[in-house]
């Protein structure tokens, strides 16, 4: 009896223990070969004169690849070799991205802290020369927050109803016909909404430059973005909410109101938060329809008014010393702006997001 349960028991592993089957590379590994590569592509750039530093993230990519493939192959395998190329070239896409966003990042942290204080957030630019130090970047920033509050208000509850519409009740031709145009209208330049709205509310109506002209091209570039990311999150509530709700007599607009929307609304309000957050940077709608001034014009219907991608634009092209401390310290206020609304979006959508 014991000699059978003896025979039972899993034999070990009788290959060798140097073979290659059993090899694998340490942990540290693609370190070593990034750190050869990038030493190999930097002695190249310097052989050969390279000024651009470019070149050399270039070489060093391809050679990290090609290294780790050879090694990978000559060690494990070529079944894994592969895979650790798809690994290896996943992470030289992710650092090629990144480096360009985090060196613009610190170029203008460094640049526009210079004159970034409250007395810059707190002041406009009425009665400074634009060759003149000082100033400040308040009646931008108003312009700014009053033209995007317009358009959120506009684009929001329209982006909002059109989804519900699409989602629930959307049928036959008029439904296509409305996704059509939703999706012609995500990829429509900002300079066409710009001069759609500068044709038929400025030239046709006789209206002047304001704010307000301004907010209505904002709103057309956010409602379609508003109404795409409203109909995937309505279309990831359960269908069984639906019906439950409806089989206990709840009419239709009620079960809308009541449970489909609370279920969808973290999605609902992270998509409208990064809508406002894709019409903050726009100049081109605002340079057509809202003109810019250097004074503090609270409102928003009447005359010109300015805004922050506005602002960069004006103070750059005044291409002296003290405009460009400006243009840089405005861009950095922009990018806050829109760093805050991205992290709020987060935030809802964590606290909205289901508990198992």
């Amino acid at each position: 009896m014991s000699a059978v349960i003896q025979d039972q028991r899993p034999t070990a592993d009788v290959r060798p223990p140097g073979s290659l089957a059993q090899a694998r590379l340490p942990r540290w590994t693609p370190i070593a070969i990034a750190a050869g590569s990038i030493a190999i592509a930097c002695g190249a750039g310097l052989a050969a004169g390279w000024e651009s530093r470019v070149q050399w993230g270039l070489i060093a990519a391809l050679l990290f690849v090609l290294a780790t493939y050879a090694i990978t192959a000559r060690v494990e395998g070529r079944r894994q070799a592969k895979d650790r190329v798809a690994t290896s070239v996943v992470w030289v896409c992710f650092v090629l991205a990144v480096i360009p966003l985090l060196s613009l990042t610190w170029v203008t942290v460094s640049r526009g802290i210079k004159v970034l204080d409250p007395y810059f957030l707190t002041h406009s630019m009425a009665g400074l020369l634009n060759a003149e130090a000082g100033g400040g970047v308040y009646h931008a920033l108003l312009g700014t927050l009053e033209q995007v509050g317009i358009a959120t208000a506009i684009a929001a509850p329209i982006g909002l109803l059109t989804a519900i519409y699409l989602v629930e009740y959307g049928r036959g031709r008029l439904a296509q016909a409305v996704t059509f145009f939703v999706d012609v209208m995500t990829g429509i330049p900002s300079i066409v909404a710009g001069l759609f709205v500068l044709a038929f509310w400025n030239l046709g109506l006789g209206f002047g430059p304001s704010g307000f002209a301004g907010s209505l091209a904002l709103a057309l570039l956010m409602m379609p973005v508003v109404v795409r990311s409203t109909e995937e999150m309505l279309k990831l509530v359960p269908n069984e909410l639906r019906e439950a709700s409806l089989a206990l007599g709840v009419p239709k607009w009620r079960t809308i109101l009541k449970v489909v929307l609370p279920t969808a609304l973290g999605g609902i309000t992270t998509g409208v938060m990064l809508s406002i957050a894709r019409i903050t940077g726009e100049t081109a709608p605002v340079m057509l329809l809202v003109f810019g001034t250097a004074l503090i014009n609270p409102n928003p219907f009447e005359g010109a008014q300015s805004s922050l991608p506005l602002y960069v634009f004006e103070q750059y092209r005044i291409g002296t010393d003290a405009s460009y401390d400006r243009a840089w310290a405005a861009a950095l206020v922009l990018i806050a702006f829109v760093m805050i609304l991205n992290l709020v979006a987060r935030g809802i959508a964590r606290w909205k997001a289901p508990r198992h």
